[in-house]
């Protein structure tokens, strides 16, 4: 672990005009780095290169096919030094040493899907008739920002910027003040591939600082964010004043809707995925599980025999596979998390396992399962980010989709049963973005992603994706005109 890391600007290592920011390992408390801090000035040099290295052409006019060679190879040169990065992202985050593993792989599949999407951009011949020629063609935007979340840094900076590279824009990345080391492998990636100086821009600040300034630059042309609803709506504000495009992911309170003919022994590992990986801290985590009334109980007992069967230790002492989970991001993280439950606690809801902070250092908490939650408690309506399961009893299948539908987010849902009537009456019906049958995290990197409501808007995986990178032109042709 190197003690000090730099912003990369313009193809050069530089440190912060704002200084240094502590970077510390949540399973211990302890610093294991510092990062240099940007400042207002170093974000404006950031996006001045740019802006340069789009206006050049080095990147914009390369033909697709080379554009999408160079972005394959940056998810290859990840799955290359795997062995590096892991361990940094497992001190700086928390999460198990196979787990940071498992993130890595997948942000190289972003790079690898893009990568093979660069030809397929293609403009299409509208017919007006005999004396016009039409066509339309597709341009990058320009100059893409993108603010990384602290809890997937590796895999959520390479879900944007494949697709960002592929498409011909050069962008600035604002690492997570938190989690903030691993990003300089894309630096490195860009620079082992060939990638134009100012195509990749990365740096480290504070939101008030660095994330406002991009947000309200007039020399970026569209802005990926992925947070908090407070923080994205007043990035969108300050973008507005510019009118430039955003992509808002802003996290979710999704529900599992389990029907009375559900497998529930299947189902003990949508709870141990849906809940538990990253400890909770995913945007589309199974946070409510909706169940029949005639299966509460039952599901109730198997959602702690999977939360008892959990290990909780420090992420560095699980590089293997197995039912462990590591530190939360933060101490401050953690103590939200357990305070949200002691409320929902005086609110009538009982902890029937976990609950609480563990009495050792660091930010670790136990797994938790909360029953007799009513869906106008805090827990039932306010994302968490942490460990903690929300069962709610329904009694007939309109009222599972009332509950269901019944906060300010719409980011993912899911609904487990037998009959495939149901499935797609619910599926039809959840106001979520994407819906899992039978399955949470059913899907991949080809499928789109975005939430409806608070949960913000735009999509980003998938082919649908790559229009957030592009504007459509019209070019009409009036033929004989030089006759």
């Amino acid at each position: 672990m190197k003690s000090y890391w730099q912003n990369y600007i313009n193809g050069a290592w530089v440190d912060g005009g704002a200084g240094r920011i502590a970077v510390l390992d949540p399973a211990t408390s302890e610093q294991i780095a510092e990062h240099a801090l940007a400042d207002v000035a170093d974000v404006d040099r950031a996006v001045a290169a740019a802006r340069r290295c789009h206006l050049s052409g080095a990147l914009a006019d390369l033909r697709p096919v080379e554009r999408g060679r160079m972005v394959q190879a940056m998810g290859r040169y990840l799955l290359d030094h795997i062995d590096e990065i892991a361990p940094v992202l497992t001190q700086e985050q928390g999460k198990p040493l196979w787990e940071a593993r498992v993130e890595i792989e997948g942000a190289a599949r972003y790079f690898e899907y893009y990568g093979n999407q660069a030809e397929t951009v293609e403009g299409r011949s509208i017919p007006l008739g005999a004396g016009y020629y039409d066509f339309t063609t597709y341009e990058p935007m320009g100059v893409s920002a993108q603010i990384i979340p602290w809890n997937y840094p590796i895999e959520m900076t390479a879900r944007s910027l494949s697709a960002a590279l592929a498409t011909g824009n050069a962008c600035v990345i604002k690492s997570p003040e938190m989690t903030p080391l691993t990003n300089a492998w894309f630096a490195h990636a860009a620079e082992a591939v060939g990638l134009p100086e100012g195509a990749v821009n990365i740096l480290c600040g504070l939101g008030s600082e660095a994330s406002a300034t991009l947000s309200a630059h007039r020399d970026v042309n569209q802005i990926v964010f992925t947070g908090s609803v407070g923080t994205g709506v007043a990035i969108a504000t300050a973008a507005a004043q510019n009118v430039v495009p955003c992509v808002l992911e802003l996290g979710g309170k999704s529900a599992a809707i389990v029907h009375e003919d559900a497998d529930l022994a299947a189902f003990e590992n949508d709870i141990r995925w849906g809940i538990f990986f990253n400890a909770g801290q995913v945007c589309s985590a199974m946070s409510r599980v909706i169940v029949h009334e005639s299966r509460h109980d039952e599901l109730v007992e198997r959602a702690v025999k999977v939360a008892q069967s959990l290990t909780v230790r420090p992420g560095v002492e699980s590089p293997e596979f197995g039912a462990n989970m590591g530190a939360m991001v933060s101490e401050g993280q953690r103590d939200r998390a357990v305070s949200m439950v002691a409320r929902a606690q005086e609110q009538g809801a009982s902890a029937v396992t976990g609950g609480r902070a563990l009495n050792r250092a660091g930010a670790f908490m136990e797994p938790t399962i909360l029953a007799g939650v009513t869906p106008e408690m805090e827990i039932a309506q306010q994302e968490v980010f942490g460990p903690v399961l929300s069962v709610l009893p329904f009694t007939d299948e309109a009222a599972a989709l009332r509950i269901a539908n019944g906060t300010d987010y719409g980011l993912v849902g899911g609904v487990f049963t037998r009959d495939t009537d149901r499935a797609m009456r619910a599926a039809r019906d959840m106001r979520a973005g994407q819906v899992f049958i039978n399955e949470w995290y059913a899907g991949g990197v080809e499928t789109p992603f975005g939430g409806y409501g608070k949960s913000g808007y735009g999509r980003e995986k998938g082919r649908e994706a790559l229009w957030n990178y592009v504007q459509t032109k019209n070019i009409a042709i009036k033929l004989g005109a030089g006759a």
